[in-house]
């Protein structure tokens, strides 16, 4: 695993800038998920509360699941979820999470198709790990993998990773690595507050819905 300082040094040798549509807009981006973070968790309180009860019914196990992921210039930080999976899930070293992933306990299911699993996570934006849009944060060991893969996969590290993104909305689990990457480029190089609140409307309809993935 690479430390932080050579992340940072992979970073200082991007090519290309991030683009944002006004000065005023990364303040007001942060304001914005400050404060919707902080509702959001007040308002899903009860739904939290029976989640962590129903998880520890179903399993044995911690409710929050922790894990390593790397945020903005290869930062790493802890990411903070609802446990979906067997404690057991990564007995085999460790896998890309997949669509039916047979890891998943019913609990876990159903708190991954309506994105409950994912709440936790305000506390990673509240914190300043994590922003409410970019691109999702990926392990240390597949950022490796896929920056072996695919050319230029570091840029992602350019911006806060985030709790949903461009690639969540427009692909999920359907979309591979290379999509995804792609998908997260054309936000890093066009985000705006008009395309933040276009994937934060789709958001809702995928939560809504049950369609899509993450």
């Amino acid at each position: 695993m690479r430390s932080k300082m050579a992340y940072e040094s992979n970073s200082r040798a991007f090519s290309g800038k991030v683009s944002t549509s006004s000065s005023l807009y990364p303040a007001f981006k942060r304001g914005f998920e400050v404060f919707f973070s902080i509702a959001l968790l007040i308002f899903t309180l009860p739904v939290l509360l029976l989640t962590m009860i129903a998880i520890k019914l179903e399993s044995p196990g911690p409710v929050f699941y922790k894990q390593e992921r790397v945020g903005l210039n290869g930062k790493t930080f802890y990411i903070i979820k609802l446990r979906s999976m067997r404690t057991d899930a990564e007995k085999n070293g460790p896998q890309w999470a997949a669509k039916n992933d047979p890891r998943v306990t019913r609990v876990g299911k159903f708190i991954r198709k309506t994105r409950i699993d994912e709440i936790p996570q305000l506390i990673n934006i509240l914190r300043g790990d994590m922003s409410l849009i970019g691109p999702r944060p990926e392990r240390p060991v597949f950022t490796e993998q896929f920056a072996e893969e695919i050319p230029g996969f570091k840029k992602r590290l350019l911006v806060k990773p985030g709790l949903t993104g461009w690639a969540q909305v427009n692909g999920g689990y359907e979309a591979t690595p290379a999509e995804k990457f792609e998908m997260d480029m054309y936000y890093i190089q066009h985000q705006s507050f008009k395309i933040d609140m276009q994937i934060l409307l789709r958001t809702v309809w995928v939560v809504l819905s049950g369609n899509g993935a993450r």
